[in-house]
């Protein structure tokens, strides 16, 4: 789904919206009357510093003003943000306890693990999209390719011969250099990395030649040369990238790869609760200093209704999981 489709979107469920609106005000209202009463935790499933964490808290600032209480952050790392996801979906189902859900949790993990402690379709509260960056295809600057005809022409001469790096087994940027292996008939070998940090070191420092490389923590890099971008997994080329052809105009067609996330919560939390999180997350979105933090981290506001955020979650899961499947990728 790309960004027309999702914002297409909103007219699909306009009426639904509307009707929310007027059950809101005759019936859900003695749910929302004086919430929130106490602080809102918000957990983080990655480390203090990283992307994923500096945008929670600029959002929950953001945020903070209009709900009147504090949004506390908790980084709760591990287990490929399962050990955060498994806390919420077992929380009380009262607004109090959220979290920033990306791709692990909303579409790889059903399929990288054989039994999980909770059900992402069934045991979360939808609250809403924060954003969405595509991962890029990059090489190192002295690795002698130009282009990703180049890429695939070295990739066929010697196979298994080339390596990519990636910041760890189930990562977006793994799954994404799967899917363009699937695409490609390119056979590329996995060097799996504890984090993007020393996966783009090595890929800096030419030990790996090549990774999918997210915008948040690459664009500078890309920018200044340290890498060299091919090709973007996006839909259209990227603004920030504009010399940068698309996986699809460089030849891989069916390769849109992008990294997203959102605020989920457990399931069963009243409705009126939901559309006060997500009206408040929406405002944040658009707030000057959300925006530019997004900017800054070369992503994209990725506003709507927790509808339209279930929706694409659902879409993502069953997109990944026919890939992960082809590729043979398990966690357990």
């Amino acid at each position: 789904m790309d960004r027309r489709q999702w914002l297409a979107g909103t007219a699909a469920v306009a009426a639904g919206g509307l009707w929310g609106t007027r059950a809101l005000a005759q019936t859900a209202a003695p749910g929302l009357a004086g919430w929130p009463r106490q602080s809102i935790r918000w957990l983080v499933p990655y480390p203090p510093g990283g992307g994923t964490d500096v945008l929670a808290r600029t959002v929950a600032e953001a945020m903070r003003p209009a709900l009147g209480q504090p949004i506390v952050i908790e980084n709760k790392p591990g287990a490929s943000t399962n050990i955060a996801a498994h806390q919420v979906a077992t929380a009380r189902a009262d607004g109090y306890t959220l979290m920033s859900a990306d791709n692990a949790v909303l579409a790889f993990n059903e399929h990288l693990f054989r039994k999980l402690p909770f059900e992402p379709a069934r045991d979360f509260s939808y609250i809403g999209g924060i954003s969405r960056f595509p991962l890029v295809l990059v090489v190192n600057p002295a690795f002698p390719v130009q282009t990703v005809a180049q890429l695939l022409e070295r990739a066929q001469a010697q196979p298994g011969g080339i390596h990519y790096a990636s910041p760890g087994n189930g990562s977006p940027h793994h799954l994404a250099m799967e899917l363009f292996k699937q695409r490609t008939g390119a056979q590329l070998t996995h060097v799996p990395y504890k984090g993007a940090a020393p996966a783009v070191a090595d890929v800096m420092g030419g030990q790996v030649p090549c990774m999918f490389l997210d915008l948040a923590a690459g664009l500078p890099l890309m920018q200044t040369g340290k890498v060299r971008p091919l090709a973007s997994g996006s839909a259209q080329r990227l603004a920030a990238l504009p010399q940068v052809p698309t996986l699809a105009e460089a030849g891989v067609s069916g390769a849109e790869v992008y990294a997203f996330q959102g605020v989920l919560g457990p399931a069963g939390i009243p409705t009126a609760v939901v559309e006060r999180l997500n009206a408040e997350l929406n405002r944040a979105l658009a707030s000057p200093a959300v925006a530019l933090r997004l900017k800054e981290l070369g992503m994209d506001a990725l506003a709507g209704s927790p509808t339209q955020f279930y929706t694409q979650a659902r879409e993502e899961a069953r997109r990944w999981g026919e890939i992960i499947q082809r590729a043979g990728v398990q966690l357990d």
